[in-house]
């Protein structure tokens, strides 16, 4: 699979940039740290191979260059780990020279590095296929050779077998996989407020056709539609029969502006911007859908729209405590036996998570060369068809049998009780991405940036696993090259 993107920009690729805090021109009076985190982080990302199929996105031969890759994903990832906004983004990144070293600078200099506005354009070009690619680059990267036995990541072929013998080779290694929702920064979906919000950009687009192609204005009521809205709004009690009356209420105003669009529309003069032309697509949906509802007295509908401006987001039954139902990605993440995360699946409509099972693993299978020897899932991966394929190629599925216990089975407390522990694992992934990579609340507002947001998570919270990894081998080559032992004192 190659990295693809449909614009045509020039890329000028430098051979001779800084990738070494050797190399990093630092200020007089300044001596930077080579064990801080950002240039231990910096080591843990091959650079140059993933800049080598970058340049590829770029075929064109005019215009201005666009910045280098280690610029663009450096300052992605900064703000992942760091939450910054844009703006806030780009003054960190010229007042700590650690950071201008992260993302590739040849030395100190107390200036931008770009404008903040370009952050998008980063976002847009480092999309989800790439950046699930990158990730992959990245683990292959910091992975052990394929000759350390302890490897689970070895293709199998050893010089003395045969491809037939490598494929059979036994299980080995940890599978663990489960589901959670990445969240959208949008306010809580509630049908007249639906409603209200439609009907605002309804008048918008009304006065913005009289006004650039000198129309009269048509009567919209829009001071009775606002105060029929704050009726409702600035009650204490809402009940059933209020919010039906300020839905019937809302969707008359609409679908007068509505008929005012279309008349000035088949006039044959009149053009929307390609903006409002996706924007009246979605408000028709909406209005669809919410006439379905309030005709037939229910509370859900196909493909229900909860957020105008971000119309592709589905509302996600979780059942969970704190929130049964979430607003944004559900995605499917997996943790091998190093202890590296990958996405599995992501979707904005909800699909059932043991569909995921079977394909993950045939992943896992692809890249180590031999089936994992136990899966530690969730119930709802231990359907028939998930327990079938797993016995039948000699995988452990971690939880009890389906039906009813038999009389004298026997159960393994410690195996159970040592699978449960280690499925936290995937848990504990959940938490750092949301709680410190950002995974919690998406804020991007497209659909392929949203997509290219959760990957980053993903792929920051392994590149944070790899440098503390490193870190964890040097001191360990420390004490095995010194021989360090504790010699007890004698009294």
């Amino acid at each position: 699979k190659t990295l693809h993107l449909e614009r045509k920009h020039m890329y000028r690729f430098d051979r001779n940039h800084q990738f070494k805090l050797t190399d990093f021109n630092q200020p007089m009076g300044l001596k930077m740290n080579p064990e801080n985190r950002w240039v231990k982080k910096a080591e843990t990302i091959p650079w140059n191979e993933i800049e080598d199929k970058y340049a590829k996105l770029f075929p064109g031969k005019k215009g201005m260059p666009a910045k280098p890759l280690r610029v663009a994903l450096g300052s992605l990832l900064i703000q992942k780990q760091l939450q910054f906004s844009d703006r806030e983004l780009v003054e960190e990144i010229r007042e700590n020279p650690y950071f201008q070293y992260f993302i590739g600078l040849p030395g100190y200099k107390d200036e931008i590095p770009f404008v903040p506005s370009l952050l998008v354009e980063f976002r847009k070009r480092l999309t989800e296929e790439v950046l699930t690619e990158i990730n992959e680059m990245i683990i292959e990267y910091n992975s052990p050779d394929d000759g350390d036995p302890t490897d689970g990541s070895g293709s199998g072929k050893d010089s003395g077998s045969s491809e037939d013998n490598s494929s059979e080779e036994s299980p080995k290694g940890t599978f663990i996989l489960d589901a959670t929702c990445a969240p959208q920064n949008i306010s809580y979906p509630q049908d007249v407020n639906l409603l209200n919000e439609a009907r605002m950009n309804l008048e918008g687009m009304i006065d913005t056709i009289c006004y650039e192609y000198n129309y009269a204005k048509p009567r919209t009521y829009r001071k009775n539609a606002r105060r029929d809205y704050l009726n409702l709004a600035k009650s204490k009690k809402r009940t059933a029969k209020k919010i039906r009356k300020a839905i019937k209420a809302q969707l008359q105003y609409i679908r007068r502006d509505l008929r005012y669009i279309d008349e000035f529309l088949s006039g044959g003069d009149v053009e929307l911007s390609g903006y409002h032309t996706k924007r009246l697509d979605t408000i028709r949906t909406l209005v669809e859908q919410q006439q379905y509802m309030y005709d037939n007295k229910v509370h859900s509908v196909a493909d229900r729209i909860v957020s105008i401006s971000q119309p592709y987001i589905r509302p996600i039954v979780r059942g969970k405590a704190k929130a049964s139902v979430e607003f944004g990605a559900k995605l499917d993440l997996s943790i091998d036996e190093k202890g590296i995360a990958r996405l599995e699946r992501l979707s904005f409509d909800a699909y059932n998570e043991s569909d995921v099972l079977i394909t993950a693993i045939e992943r896992y299978k692809k890249r180590n060369g031999h089936y994992p020897e136990r899966v530690l899932v969730d119930q709802i991966y231990r359907n028939r068809n998930n327990r079938a394929y797993c016995k039948e190629h000699g995988i452990r599925m971690s939880g009890p049998a389906l039906g009813r216990p038999k009389k004298n089975a026997k159960i393994d407390k410690k195996q159970e009780y040592i699978d449960n522990t280690d499925r936290i694992e995937v848990e504990r992934a959940f938490s750092l991405a949301k709680r410190k990579y950002g995974l919690g609340l998406i804020t991007t507002k497209l659909d392929e940036t949203t997509r290219g947001s959760i990957v980053l998570s993903i792929l920051a919270m392994n590149v944070n696993r790899f440098t503390v990894i490193s870190f964890t081998h040097f001191l360990i080559s420390i004490f095995s090259r010194n021989n360090w032992r504790i010699i007890p004192q004698n009294s």
